[in-house]
């Protein structure tokens, strides 16, 4: 589990395919301040994707990317240089700042448009056609993670399936939406705890239904 509050921006350094082509390797770069307690097998949330290191060295890690992260991440699109956004998995002795964020990146969204609102930035996303099914779990005023941050929702409209997030000055300078523009990908998880909600809202539903048809049943009606 993580918090969605970004401890460091690291560099890649390096995509290396793996020997089948089926996935990737990334050295992540100018990553020391988040390896002081580092060990193989560790989870480390990157741009919101929740990845295993393989190896690490002073200042630097690697992941393997997989078929199933780079289809539902930006993570594939991204060369050598690009910065990204990095958080250790969440320690128990911890402030708990941000909300319950699993590094499963549910799907991707669009910058459609970022507005200066102040010293702040107010970003609108949209959601393709395919990912509308996760409008439900967007709500006014609801966490949402966008590249591995943990944001407050500001609008909906599910209408044109776009959502919105304001960015403070601070959060400008310590993760990479404030570099993004009108047209970037960014990868999004839903809040878990909605989509546990709601999706244990249909089971029980369906459990009802089938209890209730069955004692209908037994009673001949």
């Amino acid at each position: 589990m993580f918090t969605g509050l970004i401890e460091h921006v690291a560099r890649i350094d390096k995509i290396t395919p793996t020997s089948s082509n089926s996935g990737f390797y990334f050295r992540i770069g100018d990553a020391k301040p988040i390896l002081g307690d580092c060990h193989i097998g560790d989870s480390i949330c990157v741009n919101g994707a929740c990845l295993t290191v393989t190896e690490f060295g002073d200042d630097w890690f690697d992941v393997n990317l997989a078929n199933e992260t780079l289809s539902r991440t930006n993570l594939g699109s991204l060369k050598e240089g690009d910065r990204v956004n990095t958080e250790r998995a969440m320690a128990g002795h911890t402030r708990f700042g941000g909300h319950m964020v699993q590094g499963h990146v549910d799907t991707t969204a669009t910058v459609q448009s970022i507005t200066p609102d102040g010293d702040s930035l107010r970003f609108l996303f949209q959601l393709s056609p395919d990912s509308a099914s996760y409008l439900p779990y967007i709500i006014e005023k609801g966490y949402i993670t966008i590249d591995g941050t943990s944001l407050t929702i500001t609008q909906v409209d599910d209408a044109q399936r776009t959502f919105g997030i304001m960015l403070i000055a601070h959060s400008q300078t310590k993760v990479t939406l404030s570099g993004k523009k009108v047209g970037d990908q960014v990868n999004i998880e839903v809040d878990c705890v909605g989509k546990y909600v709601l999706g244990s809202q249909s089971r029980l539903e369906g459990i009802i239904e089938r209890i209730v048809d069955k004692r209908l049943k037994e009673r001949g009606l």
